[in-house]
C-alpha cells in the first residue's frame, strides 16, 4: 500500500461556510472582543439545546472547569473526586485552587468513572463535596448511579462534558447531569470554534458570578473597581462567530462520527478486538472518537516509560504502539488512548481509588491505556481512506 497523499487526521475541524459569514458579521459591527451577536447567539442556542437554563461563553473548557471549581465552592486542601481517564485540564482546574484530586478508577462498560470506586472513595472519605465526572470520547457516564452516590453523601457533581456535546443519557442531553457543567469548542471537538468552551448551570445566581469572575471581576462601578480575584476568561464574539456557524450542523457531525464508529466495528468484527463501549440501551453518544481495545490474548510485547515505548513483534498479535506506528508510516494519525491520571508524574502524590482486588498499578484504567487506542475519526474522511485504514489496522495482526 502506498502512504496516504493527503494527512488523514484523527479529528480536524469540519467547515461549512457559515462560520465565515458570523466573524464578518463581528468584523463589520466592530465587535470584535468580547461582547456582541455572536455570543448571545451561541448561548441562547446552546441552552435550548442542552436544556441548561442558564451559560456563559468562556476562552476555553478548562477555564469553564475552574470557575465551576470555585463555584462548587472548593479551598484549598479540600479533597476532590475526578475521573481517573480524562484529560490533564480536568484535574489542573482542582489543582489551580490547590485542592487535592483523587483519582477514581474506570469500568469497562463506559470507560468512564466506576461507580462502584466512587462508593469506595466515599466510604473513605465522606466529606468530600465534589466529584468531576468526564464523559470519556463522547460516551456519557452512568449518571443515575453517579448522582445518586454523590446526593448520598451531600455531594455536588460537576460533568465535565467537553468532548461529549450532543450525546444523550436516558434521553437528556449530556451537560446537564451536573449542578455545573462543561463543554469544550477546541479545535479538534465535534463542534469547534478553533478554541472557547462554556459554562452550563440552572442556578443563575452561579452563571452571573462566573460572567463576573469571567471578566476580571469588575465591580459596576464608574471606574475599573475590583473586590475580588477575577480572570480573564471570556470568549469573543468572533470565536463566538465560528462556534455559532458551527452549531446548526452538530447533529449531522454526530451522524457522520457515528458511521465512521460502525464502518470500523463492521470492519474488524473477525479481529481479536471491541470499540469503545456504551450501553446502547440508555446512551447515544456523539462518537467524537472511535477507539479500539485488543484482546489481551492479542497483545505482543510492549512496553512504555513515561516518555518512550518499545514493542517486540510477534505473528498474529499486534499492540497500540505498532498500529500507531504502522499508521504514522501511512500518513494517518492516530493517539493513544488518554494516559490515567494517577500515572502521570506530576499526579502521583495523589491518592486512586479502584475496586477491590485491583491496585495502583494494575487496574481498569491502567489495562485500558496498555491495551487501547484511538484511530483516524475525522467526520471528511471517505469511506476508501477509511477502508484502508481498515486494511492497515488488520495487517499488524497479520
Amino acid at each position: 500500500m502506498e502512504p496516504f497523499k493527503k494527512r488523514v487526521w484523527l479529528s480536524s475541524p469540519t467547515m461549512h461556510g457559515d462560520e465565515m459569514n458570523h466573524i464578518t458579521e463581528a468584523y463589520e459591527s466592530n465587535w470584535m472582543s468580547t461582547e456582541g451577536e455572536n455570543l448571545v447567539e451561541i448561548e441562547r442556542i446552546i441552552c435550548e439545546k442542552t436544556g441548561c437554563r442558564y451559560g456563559v461563553p468562556l476562552s476555553c473548557g478548562t477555564s469553564a472547569l475552574h470557575l465551576a471549581i470555585k463555584l462548587a465552592g472548593v479551598k484549598q486542601g479540600d479533597n476532590v473526586f475526578c475521573s481517573d481517564m480524562t484529560f490533564g485540564a480536568t484535574v489542573n482546574s482542582v489543582v489551580y485552587e490547590k485542592a487535592n484530586p483523587i483519582f477514581i478508577d474506570t469500568e469497562y462498560d463506559t470507560w468512564n468513572m466506576d461507580p462502584v470506586a466512587l462508593e469506595k472513595a466515599f466510604e473513605m472519605y465522606p466529606d468530600t463535596k465534589v466529584v468531576i465526572v468526564v464523559n470519556l470520547y463522547g460516551t456519557p457516564a452512568k449518571y443515575d448511579e453517579i448522582c445518586a452516590i454523590a446526593q448520598k453523601y451531600g455531594a455536588i457533581v460537576i460533568e465535565d462534558a467537553a468532548e461529549s456535546l450532543g450525546a444523550l443519557y436516558k434521553g437528556k442531553q449530556t451537560g446537564t447531569f451536573g449542578k455545573y457543567n462543561v463543554i469544550s469548542f477546541n479545535g479538534n471537538k465535534i463542534i469547534t470554534g478553533s478554541s472557547g468552551g462554556m459554562l452550563l448551570s440552572d442556578d443563575k445566581e452561579a452563571v452571573d458570578k462566573a460572567r463576573k469572575w469571567s471578566t476580571q471581576s469588575r465591580e459596576n462601578a464608574p471606574w475599573y473597581q475590583h473586590e475580588e480575584v477575577g480572570y480573564n476568561y471570556r470568549m469573543s464574539n468572533v470565536i463566538a462567530g465560528i462556534v455559532r456557524g458551527q452549531l446548526p450542523y452538530l447533529q449531522e457531525h454526530i451522524a457522520q462520527k457515528k458511521a465512521i464508529y460502525d464502518r470500523y466495528k463492521e470492519g474488524f468484527k473477525d479481529l481479536p478486538v471491541t470499540m469503545n463501549p456504551y450501553d446502547e440501551s440508555t446512551m447515544a453518544p456523539n462518537f467524537w472518537l472511535s477507539c479500539i481495545l485488543i484482546d489481551e490474548k492479542a497483545m505482543c510485547k510492549q512496553e512504555r516509560s513515561d516518555t518512550t515505548t518499545s514493542f517486540v513483534t510477534e505473528k498474529g498479535k499486534t499492540c497500540p504502539d505498532e498500529i500507531l506506528q504502522t499508521l504514522e508510516k501511512y500518513n494517518a494519525e492516530g493517539r493513544p488512548i488518554w494516559k490515567p491520571m494517577h500515572m502521570q508524574p506530576i499526579n502521583r502524590m495523589y491518592e486512586f481509588v479502584t475496586v477491590e482486588g485491583n491496585t495502583r498499578e494494575c487496574n481498569v484504567g491502567a489495562d485500558i491505556f496498555h491495551r487501547g487506542l484511538c484511530l483516524p475519526s475525522d467526520n471528511k474522511m471517505t469511506e476508501e481512506e477509511q477502508d484502508k485504514i481498515i486494511e492497515i489496522v488488520r495487517s499488524c495482526f497479520e
